[in-house]
C-alpha cells in the first residue's frame, strides 16, 4: 500500500516529483540557515508556488501540516541527524536516526521519509551507522507502508574541497545507488553527475526505483534549469532541490519555473521567461 503515499508525492500530469528541502536546520551548520531563518514564512512560500513536496524535520513538519485545506505540499519527513557538513570533520562522526521514525512520519501524516546514506573518505563509522540506520527503518516502512527515500551522498575529501563538497563521479554514484535499492529504498535522491549526459547509467543502476536528483550548492538559474532539463531528458523521475530555491531571491518564481520543466516539459528559455514574470510582478 505503499503506492497510496507515492501517489501524494508523484504528480498526476507527468509522473514527476519536485520536493523542496528545507530540512537544513537539522544539522547545526550556521552556514544552512541562509534565508530560512523564519521557517513560517519561507513554508507560506513554497506553498503558495506549490510544489509536489517539502522536505522537513519532526519539529518544523507542523508549518505545513498546520496549514488548511488539502491542496498543500506533500510532507517529506527527514529522519536522521548528522554532524559530517561542517569545513572540518569533528573528531567523533555520527549519524543518529530519530526514534520510530515512521511511528512519528504516521502521526504527521508524511507522504514518505528520507534517511542519508554517507560514504565519506576517512569516515567508514558514520556509513556503517547510515546502514543500521536503513535496515532498521526499512522494517518500520514495510509495516506502516511508508515510503523509504534513501539518500545516497558520496562525499570528496575534505582536504581536498575543504567541507561538505559532493564527489559527482558517475562510478562512485552509481556504486552506492546500487547500495541504497539492494537495501530496500522505495525512493532514490542521489546528487547529478558531474557530467549529465551519463545520468542514464545512474537510472539504469537504479532497476526501475524512481530516482530524484539532489540540487547542491546554489549556482546560476540558467545553470539549474540546463542541468535539470538534461537529468529528466537521462530518465529521471524528478528533483529535491533545497539552496536553490530558499537562497535565490525569489524563491516563488523560481519553483515555478522548474515545477514548468519538470511537469509540462518548458525549454529553459521558457522557464527563465516564467521566472522573470513572476519577478516582474506580472
Amino acid at each position: 500500500m505503499k503506492h497510496f503515499r507515492l501517489n501524494r508525492l508523484f504528480n498526476a500530469r507527468s509522473g514527476r516529483c519536485f520536493d523542496v528541502a528545507v530540512d537544513h536546520g537539522f544539522f547545526n551548520q550556521p552556514g544552512f540557515l541562509q534565508s530560512i531563518e523564519s521557517m513560517p514564512r519561507v513554508i507560506n512560500t513554497l506553498v503558495d508556488a506549490a510544489p509536489d513536496a517539502i522536505q522537513l524535520t519532526v519539529g518544523q513538519a507542523r508549518h505545513l501540516q498546520g496549514i488548511r485545506g488539502k491542496l498543500k505540499p506533500a510532507l517529506v519527513l527527514r529522519t536522521d541527524v548528522a554532524n559530517v557538513y561542517g569545513k572540518e570533520l569533528p573528531s567523533s562522526r555520527f549519524s543518529i536516526m530519530i526514534e520510530e521514525a515512521m511511528l512519528q512520519a504516521v502521526r504527521l501524516d508524511a507522504a514518505c521519509v528520507c534517511v542519508n546514506l554517507f560514504q565519506i573518505p576517512g569516515a567508514p563509522e558514520v556509513h556503517e551507522q547510515c546502514v543500521e540506520n536503513i535496515v532498521k527503518l526499512k522494517v518500520q516502512s514495510d509495516h506502516y507502508s511508508m515510503p523509504m527515500m534513501v539518500e545516497p551522498l558520496v562525499f570528496r575529501p575534505n582536504s581536498e574541497a575543504g567541507g561538505y563538497m559532493v564527489d559527482g563521479d558517475e562510478v562512485k554514484i552509481m556504486h552506492l545507488v546500487r547500495q541504497a535499492v539492494e537495501l530496500g529504498a522505495d525512493i532514490i535522491k542521489a546528487d547529478p553527475t558531474d557530467n549529465v549526459s551519463l545520468y542514464n547509467q545512474v537510472i539504469e543502476t537504479a532497476g526501475g526505483v524512481p530516482v530524484l536528483v539532489r540540487g547542491g550548492g546554489r549556482v546560476s538559474d540558467r545553470e539549474i534549469l540546463e542541468r535539470t532539463v538534461g537529468l529528466l531528458d537521462q530518465g529521471a523521475s524528478g528533483i529535491v532541490y533545497g539552496r536553490n530555491i530558499i537562497q535565490h531571491p525569489s524563491p516563488a518564481g523560481i519553483t515555478r519555473a522548474l515545477m514548468a520543466v519538470v511537469h509540462d516539459g518548458a525549454t529553459v528559455e521558457q522557464a527563465l521567461a516564467l521566472l522573470q514574470s513572476v519577478q516582474a510582478g506580472k
